[in-house]
């Protein structure tokens, strides 16, 4: 299956998007051999359903969902992960603020005393 380019992506309408990503459930049906009826009971969603979904009617994000899980498909959902990731910038800073070495414990020295 051909992956959309950034720029491919940007100039579709939302209503592309969903006419694509109707497709993208049909082929996968196909390529199992399944019946929209079958998909549909797997899915737990009706016959209708799934035929809306692959003409690119609006559906549900759950019903989206439930489609890719019962295709064994939802590590299409991969890129939606948010991980946080350190700029190079706040690395260094981070590394500047670790611990070089042991100064000992404060309360071990005794105090100064004066020459006076």
């Amino acid at each position: 299956m051909k992956e959309f380019s950034t720029i491919e992506l940007k100039r579709m309408t939302d209503d592309m998007i969903i006419k694509a990503i109707g497709e993208y459930v049909r082929s996968i049906r196909l390529d199992r051999n399944l019946t929209q009826e079958q998909l549909g009971d797997r899915a737990g969603v009706h016959r209708t359903t799934i035929r809306d979904l692959e003409l690119g009617k609006r559906s549900t994000l759950l019903t989206l969902i439930q489609v890719l899980r019962s295709l064994d498909q939802l590590q299409t959902l991969k890129n939606f992960k948010v991980s946080k990731e350190l700029s190079p910038l706040e690395m260094a800073k981070l590394e500047i603020q670790e611990r070089k070495r042991a100064s000992g414990s404060k309360s071990d020295q005794k105090p100064k005393t004066s020459d006076w």
